[in-house]
């Protein structure tokens, strides 16, 4: 098989002619362009320079390290998880860069895109950005990259950040919870993708309508019943055929998160057989997490729009496995855990989010594995189509020219979830307990380990990300 259309590849024989390789891997089992085959990686200065079908046995030269993977493991592309609230700074005690990163590389993902909200400040201008730099300068072990926040009032401000190299834009439609990024109303929805339209720009929309939320009863108490009675499908609905208007009428592209409501799921497949230019993504808990599962006053499980019902579930499934759904990440939102409110179990005062960073790969593979669902799937979902969304060019896969972010995953280990035992910094989770399976093993970020006491993760931006020739 050939790489798709348009692939940079290595010239016939650079690998020979150049230096050879600092890292050579043998792996029985590699998710490469060819699926799931044995295949021989070579490395060098961090970039994948050759990709050969089934294990080379040959010598590896004055490779400086050659590592040899049996069949009980495979290799993959790190992940690329493009949707990670980090709390850092001024909310650090919910999530900070290092804490965050830590649990990405142990779950096997080498890059995250932060969201522009749950910091202070919210990265909605340049000396956001600045803020949000610093902060994560010199802590990181894994790469990050940052969207910017689209609100009423910083139109003006979206192609400084554009300059600036952030990845793409962020807007909410219903309150965010974060006075500094106010949602969108449908007008303003039009003018933010406009102004994006000039450059460009992808507008990711949290699309759950304002409106429609007005006429739904407050979530109070601690029945789940009544948290998603308070958030029913019409919400997101109501929200996703804004978005569709949006960009039929500007040529803009949108992206929506988070998507919990299969209800949408048609009115997008629609969209984009017209031409509209709209993806979208859902998270690990909508996959597999049910409505009928979660107990009164598990606050754990709050999050919004909320966990639907099991039929709702398999319908995102046969989304995915479509292609109406393009991708699949954590959406990690963590708190204090004092304001989940655990105590009292009430679901209208619980902060909404749910905290799964390290547990998304082996969370999505249990769930694909039930259904027979390939590796290779999970991988497109899980790697390449959010490194496509935020354009990082080099990321998400493994071929030649591309960055040496690799993990190895022995896919038929399980484990049982045990919160002390997560990077995370609040150990506040709904899998406590739960039976996964899927053990990374081993993570590198451009061919190095990674190594807790030395983080060295960069900053990619959306002029720093490009693929270069693995000559």
């Amino acid at each position: 098989m050939s790489p798709p259309s348009g692939t940079p590849a290595a010239p016939p024989g650079a690998a020979v002619r150049s230096r050879p390789p600092d890292l050579v891997i043998r792996a029985s089992r590699a998710v490469t362009d060819h699926g799931e085959v044995p295949a021989t990686v070579s490395v060098r200065d961090g970039r994948i320079v050759a990709v050969e079908v089934l294990p080379s046995r040959a010598p590896a030269g004055a490779a400086a390290q050659v590592i040899e993977l049996g069949p009980d493991v495979v290799l993959l592309p790190g992940l690329v998880d493009s949707h990670v609230h980090i709390g850092e700074p001024g909310h650090t005690d919910w999530e900070g860069f290092d804490t965050a990163t830590r649990a990405a590389a142990a779950g096997g993902i080498t890059t995250l895109v932060d969201m522009p909200v749950d910091s202070v400040p919210a990265t909605v201008d340049v000396a956001a950005l600045e803020v949000k730099r610093a902060a994560a300068t010199g802590r990181c072990h894994v790469d990050v990259g940052f969207w910017a926040g689209v609100t009423p009032g910083n139109t003006g401000e979206l192609e400084a950040l554009h300059r600036a190299g952030v990845l793409g834009f962020k807007c909410f439609l219903a309150d965010s919870g974060a006075p500094d990024l106010p949602p969108l109303s449908p007008a303003g929805l039009v003018t933010a993708m406009r102004a994006l339209r000039r450059f460009d720009g992808v507008l990711l929309v949290h699309a759950e309508s304002d409106a429609e939320l007005a006429d739904c009863p407050a979530p109070r108490g601690r029945r789940y019943a009544d948290f998603l009675d308070s958030r029913p499908a019409r919400v997101e609905e109501a929200a996703v055929a804004a978005v569709i208007e949006a960009a039929r009428v500007t040529g803009a592209r949108a992206h929506i998160v988070h998507l919990s409501g299969a209800g949408a799921l048609p009115p997008i497949a629609a969209a984009r057989r017209d031409g509209v230019r709209i993806t979208a993504e859902t998270c690990p808990h909508y996959l597999s997490l049910t409505a009928g599962e979660i107990p009164d006053g598990a606050t754990e499980f709050a999050c919004c729009p909320p966990i639907r019902d099991a039929a709702n579930r398999e319908l995102l499934w046969s989304g995915l496995s479509g292609g109406v759904l393009d991708l699949v990440v954590s959406d990690h939102s963590p708190c204090a855990a004092e304001l989940k409110h655990r105590d009292t179990g009430d679901f209208g005062a619980a902060w909404g989010g749910i905290s799964s960073l390290q547990l998304a790969l082996p969370i999505v593979w249990t769930e694909a594995r039930r259904r027979g669902i390939p590796l290779t799937d999970v991988v497109r979902w899980m790697s390449e189509r959010p490194a496509r969304l935020a354009g990082l060019a080099a990321k998400g896969r493994i071929a030649p020219g591309y960055d040496a972010d690799l993990c190895v995953l022995a896919p038929d280990e399980g484990f049982t979830v045990r919160p002390e035992e997560l990077h995370h910094r609040q150990p506040v989770t709904p899998y406590a307990g739960r039976h996964l399976y899927g053990v990374v093993r081993r993570t590198w970020l451009r061919g190095r380990d990674i190594d807790p006491a030395h983080p060295a993760g960069r900053l990619p931006t959306r002029t720093a990300n490009r693929l270069e020739d693995a000559s």
